[in-house]
């Protein structure tokens, strides 16, 4: 059956503000359809199949009188209590045990039947017993009252949950910010041990560089003080040698000179005219023995010669020692 077809049904079970689904062996509630009918505010659903209303019948808000009895109804929408027009609730002979707690906002409800349905004890002690006009309409009023401290029992349970998950929130938000301060000091404390650190190395290593620098000028004043005694022993050593050779060197001299002098008088008494004279005739004598003794000790002159000579380099090579 199309869309068109029903609602061309459904207008043929309008008769003025009131709509006639009793008895159409229906399961589920044609809220698209009673949409479209603002004006039918009298909806009759009784002696049906229907287990649920869908949550869009709250949307009916246009609905004055809704009858429901003889259904298979195990539960009503929770957002029941849009319906602000509603004044006649009928659900006789359902499958209810509860009602949602938004009935209690059902302020215009002047009219309730809620007999032979398996009701939870609290609420069938409110509803009564539904056997007359007067008893429906206190059936309506009570329910209210009984629906009403349910919706404040569940408004109490709500903010106590609201302010539990608030005080929750607060001690999350708290242990939050005590996690984040030790975060925060645990890494002030590693960045202060970090630099501490790095200035220890710091330390350690201008420590060695001035170790460095203090071994280095001792080695060098080292240096420069084995130098300075080296020169001094030097300048000692020259300060020492230097007069005995001169010494030497002036007896050298004079011993020169003497030999000079007496090989000049010898040649002049032996090669002149002066070796008839008095004096000459001894040195004349002394060079004769002197000759004759120089050929007899030959060998020994020449030993002394070596040993003259071998002095002489000796002497010579100490000396250029000694200046270097």
């Amino acid at each position: 059956m199309s869309k068109n077809s029903k609602v061309l049904n459904l207008k043929d079970k309008i008769s003025g503000n009131e709509v006639d689904l009793s008895l159409c062996n229906l399961t589920e509630v044609p809220v698209r359809e009673l949409a479209l009918f603002t004006k039918a505010t009298v909806v009759d659903l009784s002696c049906n199949n229907i287990t649920s209303l869908p949550p869009e019948f709250c949307n009916l808000t246009h609905l004055v009188k809704v009858d429901l009895s003889k259904n298979q109804l195990t539960c009503l929408p929770d957002d029941l209590g849009n319906l602000a027009s509603l004044q006649h609730l009928d659900l006789y002979n359902n499958k209810l045990t509860v009602l949602p707690v938004s009935v209690s906002q059902l302020r215009s409800l002047k009219w309730l039947d809620l007999k032979d349905n398996p009701l939870e004890a609290s609420l069938a002690k409110a509803a009564g017993d539904c056997l007359d006009e007067k008893q429906c309409k206190q059936c309506a009023t009570k329910v209210l009252e009984h629906m009403r401290e349910l919706q404040d029992e569940v408004d109490r349970v709500r903010e106590k949950r609201l302010l539990r998950e608030k005080e929750l929130g607060r001690k999350r938000e708290v242990k939050q910010r005590e996690r984040e301060a030790k975060e925060k000091e645990t890494r002030k404390r590693e960045k202060a041990e970090e630099k501490e650190k790095r200035r220890k190395e710091y330390n350690a290593q201008m420590a060695a560089t001035a170790a460095r620098e203090q071994q280095k000028k001792k080695n060098e004043e080292k240096k420069k003080k084995n130098g300075q005694a080296a020169a001094d022993k030097k300048a000692a050593v020259e300060k020492t040698t230097k007069p005995g050779r001169s010494l030497l060197g002036l007896m050298f001299k004079l011993l020169l000179l003497l030999l000079l002098g007496l090989a000049g008088v010898a040649a002049a008494c032996r090669l002149t005219d002066l070796q008839k004279e008095a004096v000459c005739v001894p040195v004349n004598v002394a060079v004769d023995d002197g000759l004759s003794w120089a050929k007899e000790q030959e060998g020994v002159v020449r030993q002394l010669v070596q040993n003259l000579s071998s002095a002489a380099k000796e002497f010579v090579e100490s000396t250029q020692a000694s200046k270097n």
